[in-house]
């Protein structure tokens, strides 16, 4: 368990956030705050808003109101060329089933992220082997995805959302798909590789055993958040 420290500067903060979804409601004035090198879980049944939520934190939709400031800039009021730049060199997203491209290799689709960002292909795909063997995929990178197992296409689709150093790593339910040892090597690998390198994760989950990785957990019920103690 990292120490966060209660009384530090949020890297990532919202407040009071509403969003709704046609008319369903699917925030109802919820507050989150991530410190760096957090990792934070947000529990919640299904429905109760948890991908909403990351959804705002992360730029990839705006709320209808309520704010949501990342190191000290509000979210909420950036241009959308502002809030694409963030999630090309701050932001890491990871979802459910990793959305990996599936036409590309398992190192292709992790040295993207910093193609985009301007690299050379060969010092891209340098970096790319690196972080796809710190993630214990040494050996997969001419795979593509649907000739992988779960579970190194999820560790690979985590390379991919780390390889650029992000601040903030966004993972929504990225163990849903997975059996319980392929959900246990992710979350090893996720937490062991964020706490390296100082990145703080906002991890979505329905899961208990993949909340008790994180530093604090919150729950989120009908669109509100309720804090929740995490043992150490």
């Amino acid at each position: 368990m990292s120490n966060t420290g209660g009384g530090a500067v949020p890297l990532l903060a919202a407040r009071d956030l509403v969003k709704a979804h046609g008319r369903t409601e699917a925030l109802r004035g919820a507050s989150v705050e991530l410190r760096a090198g957090e990792i934070l879980a947000v529990t919640g049944a299904s429905g109760s808003g948890k991908s909403t939520l990351l959804h705002c934190l992360s730029g990839i939709v705006r709320p209808d109101s309520g704010s949501v400031t990342y190191a000290g800039e509000r979210l909420d009021r950036l241009p959308e060329r502002r809030l694409s730049e963030l999630r090309r060199t701050e932001f890491g997203v990871v979802f459910q089933f990793g959305q990996l491209i599936p036409e590309l290799t398992a190192l292709d689709n992790v040295a993207l992220p910093l193609l985009l960002a301007g690299a050379r292909r060969q010092e891209a795909q340098a970096k790319a082997g690196e972080w796809l063997e710190r993630f214990g995929v040494r050996g997969q990178e001419e795979l593509r995805p649907g000739e992988m197992s779960g579970g190194q296409a999820q560790r690979a689709a985590l390379a991919r959302a780390l390889v650029t150093g992000p601040k903030v790593v966004f993972a929504d339910e990225p163990t849903g798909a997975l059996d319980s040892l392929a959900s246990e090597q992710v979350m090893t690998a996720l937490t062991h590789t964020a706490r390296e390198s100082g990145t703080a994760v906002l991890l979505i989950t329905h899961d208990a055993q993949v909340a008790a990785y994180a530093d604090r957990e919150l729950r989120l019920t009908d669109g509100t958040v309720t804090p929740l103690e995490v043992a150490a």
